[in-house]
Order: structure tokens, then sequence, then C-alpha cells
């Protein structure tokens, strides 16, 4: 005979759980019939409230019970669980923080427009706004500079549905930009031209510091041209304009939603969206 008997250890992993009936867990949904065992009662699942589930027999009469085991079903004991329902999925919103609306045709082109100093500028607003704007019907022209705005103004011949919304870089007290702004706002298309801005030098500085690593922009001498100036301060080549192009993408990557820029910009877009919408 060569089984030994004494060969096995009598102290093996689990040999506590060793014969012991493993009782099957079970979702407690709604309309799951169950008896629960201590007191005889039987019913159907109404609901789950925490650890609590709710039954109701054929009389109409309803009785709590603890979830987990002492619960039978189709006569074989089971552990009651709370229902996995998936969660409701969040609905989409767009870069800027707004519901996206899901395959919304883009609105017939507003006669209003939003006007914007430079390529940069249009370039950021077009990658968190432009699914907004292209449901709205907003079309966003970059100007190249504001020293021409009231040419540009007189030739577009703004009104009470050709509305223009101006975003300018630097707009501070006593700047050129806010004289322009001042002279806009008293002149002939005042009541139906806005003109808002930003603080900084420049857009770039709207991308939070933070989304390239740094804690805050660089200063830049006033006597340094100021992005060749950031490049330089940051390890960037900036020798001519495709080294600053590159730059301003390598930024501009960086930005995934309205969360990666500074309020200073945001509340003022969303201004100008407001007032260039306005039917």
């Amino acid at each position: 005979m060569n089984e030994d008997r004494y060969s096995e250890d009598v102290l093996f992993a689990g040999w506590k759980d060793a014969g012991r009936r493993v009782v099957p867990k079970h979702e407690a949904v709604r309309d799951l019939v169950v008896e629960e065992v201590a007191t005889g009662f039987c019913g159907a699942v109404i609901r789950v409230e925490k650890k609590v589930v709710t039954l109701e027999d054929r009389h109409g009469k309803l009785r709590l019970f603890p979830l987990g085991a002492g619960f039978l079903l189709d006569g074989e004991p089971v552990v009651l669980v709370p229902p996995t329902t998936a969660a409701p999925a969040a609905r989409a919103r767009t870069a800027s923080g707004s519901l996206a609306v899901a395959d919304a045709p883009a609105r017939v082109a507003r006669a209003s427009r939003i006007f914007v100093e430079g390529r940069h500028d249009a370039e950021l607003v077009e990658k968190v706004w432009g699914a907004d704007l292209r449901i709205e019907g907003v079309v966003v022209e970059y100007i190249e500079g504001v020293d021409n705005l009231a040419e540009l103004l007189a030739e577009f011949k703004p009104g009470p549905t050709r509305r223009v919304g101006v975003l300018v870089d630097h707009l501070v007290p006593g700047s050129k930009e806010s004289r322009i702004a001042d002279a806009v706002a008293r002149g002939p298309h005042g009541r139906h031209v806005l003109v808002v801005g930003h603080p900084y030098i420049d857009v770039w500085q709207s991308v939070k510091p933070a989304r390239l690593n740094l804690q805050v922009w660089p200063q830049i001498p006033r006597s340094i041209e100021w992005k060749h100036g950031i490049c330089a301060a940051l390890g960037w080549p900036h020798e001519d304009q495709a080294d600053i192009a590159r730059a301003w993408q390598r930024i501009l990557g960086q930005v995934r939603s309205y969360a990666d820029l500074e309020p200073a910009l945001l509340g003022r877009v969303e201004q100008l969206i407001d007032f260039v919408t306005v039917d």
C-alpha cells in the first residue's frame, strides 16, 4: 500500500473552509421575490436604500430587512447585495465647459462678428470656444492689431443686427489700446460695438503657467521683443518667425479646455459671445 495518509498537511491553506458550503451572492434588483429565513416573510424587492432592502408581500405589506445573508431564493440560500446599477454617463461638455450638443449642425453665420488682434488669439479662441461659436453662428476674424480699428468698423458698418465684439491684448488704463477702445465707445458705432480685453502683454500669458511647468511667466525687459524674450527665457529657439510659430504651437498644445486659461481672458470672451449673439 503506497498511500501515505500522513503525508498531507492538515493545516493547508483554506482548511477552515473545507466542506463549507459557499452561499452565492445575488443582487437585490427590483421585483426579485425572496424569503427572509428568520421571519418567513416572503415578498418582492421594492427598493434598496443604503444597507436595507424593502420587501412587499402579496397582501401589500412592507417589511424592511438588512442586506446580507438570511434569504432564500427559489428555496436556496442567497446573500442579498445592493444592485450594481451603472451610473448615468456624464453629459459631454465642450472645451469651454458648455454642455455639448450632439450632432448639432453649424448655424448659418450671423452678421455679427468677433474681432481679435492676431492669429494666435484667433487660434486660442477657436480651440476653446470653437464648438460654441459654430452652434451660435459666430465668425471670428483677426485684424492684425487695433491701430486701424476705427477704419475697419466704418467699413463693416455695425448696427443692431451687425454687432461687433473686439478682444484686445494689454487693455490696461493709460495704454494705447485703452485710448482706442475709449474712442470707439464715443464714436458713431459705439452702441453696437463692445471692446474688451485682458491685461496681458500677449495672449500667450493667458495660458496658465503651470501648463508649461512654470510658477509664473518670465518677466521680459521692455527693450526685448516680448515673444523672443519668452522663448529665450524658456530655452526655446527664437531666431526667426518660424521659431516663434513653433513656440506658440507648443503652448497651444498644452491647452485642453477653459481650465487651462486665466479667468481674465475667460470672462472677456464669454462677454463678447453674449454681446454678439443677442437676437
